[in-house]
């Protein structure tokens, strides 16, 4: 049986700690004891762990050896346009265990009025989902979630390979549209979400004359904007090793 794995802010001198509400929960929920052994992540590495303090808001661990993983085959970009945020929050939760490597939000002709002003407000919030999906699909490391950007920029992506999803007809077949060389270190994709009601003919235009991007289609039918985020990944996934 997999052991459970959580996040730490560093490891120094063969230990990590974890505090506050964090350490709360592994107390009080989980009911953590001296002794027991749990995998710890830093961002940089992974390590077996064994508790050898607890108290009600503080468990420290002691390190015991490092943990081999596997290394991801390609990095993943998702750039969604901002959503409701109860929907985005649901993206940001299911691209987490999809494997995403970060979620950029873009702001699109069609985003709601009010929402960019409100990202930074959300964004502690976004890490505490993040994390604990993280945790949950037991990730090697976080997802970084950066600020938001406008739609022009979000077009600057730098991935190797780049998509944009457009529900109407005439995009190429997602999976269809993948690269076939799918076993090359450090290659990286992104993938472009439009917004609720979809993209506008600008946005459509200004993405179609960028030739670095491929306009791709998830089928027939109309998705909303955050199916069509999750169903992407999840085709991304199921092509590649992530």
């Amino acid at each position: 049986m997999a052991r459970r794995r959580f996040f730490v802010s560093e490891v120094l001198n063969g230990r990590a700690v974890i505090e506050g509400e964090d350490a709360r929960h592994l107390t009080r929920v989980l009911r953590v004891e001296a002794g027991q052994r749990f995998e710890l992540s830093d961002g940089a590495g992974v390590y077996l762990a064994e508790v050898a303090v607890t108290r009600k808001e503080f468990v420290e661990f002691q390190i015991i050896e490092g943990v081999a993983v596997a290394p991801a085959m390609v990095r993943v970009s998702l750039l969604m346009s901002l959503i409701k945020f109860d929907h985005f929050e649901l993206v940001i939760e299911k691209a987490t265990e999809l494997g995403v490597a970060e979620i950029v939000p873009v702001i699109a002709a069609r985003t709601e009025a009010g929402l960019e002003k409100a990202v930074p407000k959300r964004m502690e919030r976004w890490r505490r989902i993040a994390m604990e999906a993280s945790q949950q699909s037991r990730r090697d490391r976080l997802p970084k979630l950066c600020p938001a950007v406008q739609f022009e920029k979000a077009l600057e992506c730098d991935s190797r390979w780049r998509y944009w999803l457009d529900e109407e007809a005439g995009g190429e077949p997602m999976l269809r549209a993948l690269p076939g060389a799918r076993n090359v270190d450090a290659d990286s994709i992104a993938l472009l979400v439009g917004p609720e009601g979809g993209w506008t003919a600008n946005e459509r235009d200004a993405a179609a004359a960028n030739t670095a991007w491929t306009r791709v289609s998830m089928g027939s039918q109309i998705l909303r904007a955050e199916t069509a985020a999750i169903a992407s990944l999840a085709v991304v996934t199921a092509a590649w090793r992530v």
